[in-house]
């Protein structure tokens, strides 16, 4: 049995800690607090990390680690993405400017977006149609990044699902090339 690490980070109320939990084989661990962030609504808040896992149909284990979504926890972002197999980042398309978010993480995971697949999910985009995958894909280019961009529920275990399954096909896509 082998073991990987998968690694969600995104915006404050992205959805981080419902995307483990959808998935979790366990009980996730969360850190979440009382948020005294002003600037957003939410109850509560991650401020050390989320932990869930789940085995896959060949045995192989995948942990999910979720990161605090506030920039002023990004010290924490690099101790969890070391040794991370890939990356799932989340933006929630009802928030002022999700591309100003998405930016963040961009440029905040730069290093590790250079040498692990990731893959972007778009949350509320129903419900907030603009700005549009295809412009979630052109700030992408900007980056000089090519990746998957996927409209998602994190509360569905399904849609969770698809955006571990893709991080995988990119590894197996990059290990068939070697």
């Amino acid at each position: 049995m082998n073991e990987y690490k998968i690694l969600f980070t995104g915006t404050m109320g992205a959805g981080k800690t419902s995307a483990i939990g959808a998935v979790s084989e366990t009980p996730p661990i969360v850190t979440d607090v009382v948020n005294n962030d002003q600037s957003h609504t939410k109850e509560r808040t991650t401020v050390g990390l989320d932990f869930g896992q789940f085995t896959l149909d060949n045995g192989d284990r995948i942990r999910l680690f979720g990161t605090p979504g506030q920039s002023r926890f990004d010290f924490l972002w690099k101790i969890l993405s070391k040794n991370a197999l890939g990356m799932v980042i989340l933006a929630d398309n009802s928030r002022p400017d999700p591309l100003a978010d998405l930016r963040v993480y961009l440029e905040g995971f730069a290093d590790d977006l250079a040498r692990m697949p990731a893959a972007i999910g778009i949350g509320r985009l129903a419900a907030h149609p603009s700005p549009s995958l295809d412009d979630y894909i052109e700030e992408l280019a900007r980056h000089d990044l090519v990746l998957p961009v996927l409209d998602v529920d994190v509360r569905r275990r399904d849609d969770v699902i698809l955006l571990i399954d893709t991080l995988l096909a990119q590894l197996e896509a990059g290990l068939s090339e070697e």
